[in-house]
């Protein structure tokens, strides 16, 4: 475990032993759990970041800490996994297998857009694939089922990020008028 090595800060060893634990943690979230100032943790990161000790990734409007071992397709995938809108498609394609977005939104209670916002990164970060049957119809699919469930078990969402999510599919129903389409 990199956070016993010598040489570290009691905030330093917190924050690296923090990112361990919880690969994909965004800023925010870090600055939270740890409570300590957001600039001493901008401090100790660049410290970190230098060193190879820690990995960032920015994606969709946040950066996200990895230890470094992490792939780009693991990084991505854990940044979508600490969505729990995104984290809940996941898990109906894997229980439910193959299924088509009206099956998703039925079965989630999400607007259309809403699906449509998260599927759009889970494609692109390789986690989903989107298959189109002869006609106009699409089915969704886990893209690497395996990966999928085993990078899964070992993300804990904190009760911050189910509550920014939640409030976040309310309004989008509320704009799509509450009907999920």
């Amino acid at each position: 475990m990199l956070a016993s090595a010598g040489g570290f800060t009691p905030t330093r060893r917190a924050i690296l032993e923090h990112i361990e634990a919880h690969p994909g943690v965004h800023f925010s979230e870090l600055v939270r759990n740890l409570d300590v100032a957001s600039g001493q943790v901008q401090y100790h990161l660049r410290k970190l970041l230098s060193n190879g000790q820690v990995a960032e990734t920015y994606l969709y409007g946040r950066t996200h800490y990895y230890p470094p071992e992490y792939d780009a397709w693991e990084r991505g995938a854990l940044a979508l996994f600490r969505r729990e809108t995104a984290r809940e498609i996941l898990l109906h394609l894997l229980e439910r297998g193959p299924s088509t977005p009206r099956d998703v939104v039925g079965s989630l209670d999400i607007a259309r857009s809403t699906l449509e916002w998260h599927l759009e990164h889970l494609v692109e970060q390789g986690l989903v694939d989107k298959e189109y049957d002869g006609g106009n119809g699409v089915v969704l699919t886990v893209a690497h089922p395996q990966r999928t469930v085993q990078l899964l078990t070992g993300v804990i969402p904190s009760a911050s990020d189910q509550l920014v999510d939640r409030f976040l599919r309310f309004v989008d129903q509320l704009f799509a008028g509450g009907d999920g389409s």
